[in-house]
């Protein structure tokens, strides 16, 4: 970086000013840098097992509170991906310890949509919780007191879910886009498709 931009650190250690904000996997082949092409400083990021964003948790809210009320960010992205090793943990019926405290969310998510994730072949229903996650827990997002805060506020903030697909590496938007408390339900609807 430096041979081809002798200045891009300088510049990074100046300030942080992202526009974006990802939610995602701790999976180690998930890294929101390279997946989305953006240099260091241009995304904020919050990664957990199953990218959930769950009410009660702290470190979460904070991530966002800081996001959005001290860096601006314009854009939170909620991002899951095929092949979660968090979203097979929920799904499998066994027991992983300490573990199971957290997919409990994923596990919600699960039992919310099981008419569907039933419908579908074994090998499919990992996927589309995959999918189902990663738009639950935006809605999540939006239903944070920070977010309806900022909408309130006039901050021009939109909440989107993708999913990241490990076998081509491409970013798929799952059509969860939220641009105001009066988008929330339409997009949800549309994001679930014939599941909604």
């Amino acid at each position: 970086m430096v041979a081809g931009d002798p200045d891009f650190f300088r510049r990074l250690e100046a300030q942080q000013a992202p526009r974006y904000l990802w939610i995602g996997c701790s999976d180690s082949r998930v890294s929101a840098n390279v997946i989305s092409g953006l240099a260091p400083g241009e995304v904020f990021v919050h990664r957990n097992v199953g990218n959930v964003m769950a009410n009660a948790d702290l470190n979460a809210l904070t991530v966002l509170d800081f996001a959005v009320s001290v860096l601006k960010v314009e854009h939170v992205i909620v991002v899951g991906h095929y092949g979660c090793g968090g979203v097979a943990a929920a799904l499998d019926g066994k027991g992983h310890g300490l573990l199971d405290n957290w997919l409990r969310h994923v596990k919600d998510v699960a039992a919310k949509h099981a008419r569907t994730l039933d419908a579908l072949p074994a090998g499919a229903r990992a996927d589309r919780l995959a999918e189902l996650n990663a738009i639950e827990q935006a809605r999540n997002v939006c239903h944070t007191s920070i977010v309806q805060e900022a909408w309130a506020g006039g901050h021009p903030l939109t909440v989107r879910a993708w999913i990241y697909a490990l076998h081509d590496g491409i970013l798929r938007d799952l059509r969860f886009l939220v641009r105001g408390q009066a988008d929330l339900q339409p997009a949800y609807r549309l994001s679930l498709g014939e599941d909604g």
